[in-house]
């Protein structure tokens, strides 16, 4: 029978690591005498990041003394104790390829079920001192598992533990493990993990993603960047201009989805060239594509479009890429905008009226006035080709005529909003600056809109996701501190940084956060894919072989360096 040998807890604290503070409980200590369980976590125990750990469905975590055997002989170590890998439960027996998702155990009063294999996190790592063990402990098969609580009780070291249901697929946590984080997955058993009710909700939108990717169509496009050639530049408001382009011999560019962008490298100065981003104004349908761009105060790429780009001019242009893009179906869509916000829902605008679509469209433009709207005519005469179009525009500094009942002074409320009639099953696509989106999607969230339902785009890198770490006042990226570099040009396309590779910096995570670009990572050692980025052209070469490759075209930024110049999407 297997054994309950340690019962480990730990309160959150804060930690510092690599010049940050970190809020984590991965410091876990066991104690003595009996605990009480409960729905989300054991008496005195506590979690520093939710959206990672803790809650009902990973309320408590178990690992293996067999495995503490198995890592202190491989790594050498003789001072690993019970809960040094975050673990609540120290166990003799249970080992991950015997245990399966949906098996439910009865420890002392107390009855579990399995939920999902350990979190690939890199604070494992910072509690043992060993950066690589978030990758270690999936690669060697012995990741550990969570359990939620169905029975609360007193648990204690020494109390046996009885296998009371088995799992309804028996697909055992190393091989669930697997299946998210190692190649050659077995398409079955993605299909298996789907139909296990206690898998966590989680794992179970990361099967779902992982099935829809193995059946996606190609890739359209072409790899880095290619010469185009400007056509027309289109004033479209005293600081916007539109950029048409076409390839310079003529044939066919690959269709695009609208709500996509095109990133575009230009000289414009001594230095090495730059590259900006820009949407897609206009849905391509193969002939041309055009951009919209605004011209800010101390931009070098749009002060260099709006002054120095003429007609007949090459430029080069990369791909049409992005996932803020115009999904299909028959229900209602809702496509708002703020400022320059307005080019990626303008091509959704474009798709839906070449179409007539039936389906109910609300297209909400705020703006500061008349002469800055751009596109408002082009809108209103795609808008009069739906036979079911909602038109409302916000103007923040100017009252309407009387002859333009859609047009309303001042900025969207929730009074307002709720006013237009949006239904709870829209679809709505949302972009302009991060506080009109938080503004908006929480409105649209308070309707009862569920998050998978609202789309959102800015003009800048992802938001961030750094678990764990204690946020810091927000600055723009900048060249990184320090003696500049002398290797490889690294240009963060969203964030408009480029400077030269520097081995001081261990990985492009580590350059991208000394600009204080936002980046996204959780195990830092080449595992979970959350720091995936798109390269749109150059080479790189990994530090540490990830478990599993990432897609061609893209690359994992947490442990890799640039070989040649590279260009991100970051």
């Amino acid at each position: 029978m297997a054994t309950l040998l340690s019962v480990n807890v730990g309160t959150p604290k804060d930690v510092s690591w690599q010049g940050r503070t970190v809020h984590t409980g991965a410091w876990k200590s066991p104690v003595s005498g009996r605990r009480m369980v409960r729905r989300l976590n054991i008496e005195g125990d506590g979690q520093g990041d939710l959206a990672g750990h803790g809650g009902e469905m990973r309320a408590v975590l178990v690992y293996q003394s067999q495995s503490y055997r198995y890592w202190a002989e491989q790594l050498g170590r003789d001072d690993l104790t019970f809960g040094m890998f975050g673990e609540n439960l120290t166990v003799d027996g249970l080992p991950d390829d015997e245990v399966c998702v949906g098996d439910r155990y009865r420890i002392g009063e107390a009855e579990f079920e399995v939920t999902q294999p350990r979190v690939t996190c890199y604070r494992v790592g910072m509690r043992l001192g060993e950066p690589a063990m978030a990758s270690l402990l999936v690669a060697r098969h012995r990741p550990g598992f969570y359990m939620r609580v169905i029975t609360e009780g007193h648990v204690g070291s020494g109390d046996g533990i009885t296998l009371t249901r088995r799992g309804p697929e028996q697909l055992s946590v190393a091989d669930t493990d697997a299946l998210l984080y190692l190649p050659d997955r077995d398409p079955v058993k993605l299909r298996s993990a789907l139909r296990i009710p206690a898998l966590s909700p989680g794992w179970q939108q990361s099967f779902e993603d992982l099935v829809t990717g193995q059946q996606a169509a190609p890739k359209e496009g072409w790899p880095g960047f290619r010469p185009m050639r400007v056509t027309r530049i289109v004033p479209e408001t005293a600081g916007i201009s539109s950029v048409h382009l076409d390839t310079p011999d003529g044939t066919p560019l690959p269709a695009a989805r609208p709500g996509q962008y095109l990133s575009i490298r230009l000289p414009v100065g001594d230095a090495a060239p730059a590259v900006r981003s820009y949407s897609l104004s206009a849905a391509p349908d193969g002939g041309t594509y055009r951009i919209s761009v605004k011209r800010e105060p101390f931009g070098k790429v749009s002060g260099y479009i709006h002054t120095t780009l003429r007609p007949g001019d090459l430029v080069d242009i990369a791909s049409p890429r992005g996932t803020f893009v115009l999904e299909e179906g028959t229900g209602p869509v809702a496509l708002i905008s703020a400022g320059i916000g307005v080019t990626p829902v303008l091509a959704m605008l474009q798709r839906l009226a070449a179409a007539r679509a039936a389906r109910p469209v609300w297209w909400i433009q705020v703006a500061h006035d008349r002469a800055s709207q751009a596109f408002a005519d082009e809108a209103h005469s795609l808008l009069a080709r739906l036979p079911d179009a909602h038109e409302h525009t916000y103007y923040t500094s100017e009252a309407p005529r009387p002859e333009q009942p859609h047009i309303t002074h001042g900025r969207p409320t929730a009074t307002s909003l709720k006013a237009l009639g949006i239904p709870a099953d829209v679809d709505a696509y949302v972009c302009g600056p991060p506080p009109f989106m938080d503004v908006l999607g929480d409105f649209l969230h308070g309707q009862g809109l569920s998050p998978d339902r609202i789309h959102t785009e800015q003009f800048s890198a992802l938001p961030a996701i750094n678990p764990g770490i204690t946020p810091a006042a927000a600055v723009r990226p900048h060249q990184p501190p320090g003696a500049p570099g002398s290797g490889p040009l690294v240009t963060f396309a969203l964030s408009g940084i480029t400077t030269p590779w520097s081995s001081a910096h261990a990985s492009i995570l580590e350059l991208a956060e000394a600009c204080d670009i936002p980046t996204r990572w959780s195990c830092r050692s080449g595992v979970c894919h959350t720091c995936v980025s798109h390269v749109v052209t150059g080479d790189v070469a990994y530090t540490a072989p990830p478990l599993e490759l990432p897609d061609t075209g893209e690359v994992l930024i947490c442990c890799s360096r640039p070989t040649t110049d590279v260009v991100l999407d970051l």
